[in-house]
């Protein structure tokens, strides 16, 4: 049992292996998103990247997938909201944003779990 709820940043595939196709990326979102309830029942928040990202895009002018204003908003979010996260969740697949965000977080010190069973629950 962790003594406070953290914020968990749930990294994995979005874009990666989709060809940018929009419902292949929106399954990987939806993917991402099914690790966000049983993290929120543990007493923890959780965060993906994409929430944060894909909103700031749009409003920047970003129009099609992998444009310079995605490139510039994506991943940097993420790193950005390792700043205030308090651990990772890696699900499986490849992904090199989502191995990013490992790498950011072990620099930092921040925790990595790889199983939603290895998250503590918060007290």
């Amino acid at each position: 049992m962790t003594a406070k709820p953290m914020m968990i940043l749930i990294a994995g595939p979005y874009r990666s292996g989709t060809g940018d196709d929009p419902a292949k990326m929106a399954a990987n979102l939806k993917r991402l998103e099914d690790a966000s309830w049983p993290i929120f029942q543990k007493g923890h928040v959780p965060m993906i990247g994409e929430w944060v990202a894909l909103p700031i895009w749009g409003k920047a002018g970003g129009a099609t997938v992998g444009d310079a204003l995605y490139d510039q908003i994506l991943h940097p979010t993420a790193g950005r909201l390792l700043a205030h996260c308090d651990a990772v969740l890696r699900l499986p697949g490849v992904s090199a944003g989502a191995d990013n965000d490992v790498k950011i977080a072990r620099t930092r010190g921040i925790p990595v779990y790889f199983s939603l069973d290895e998250i503590p629950a918060a007290a």
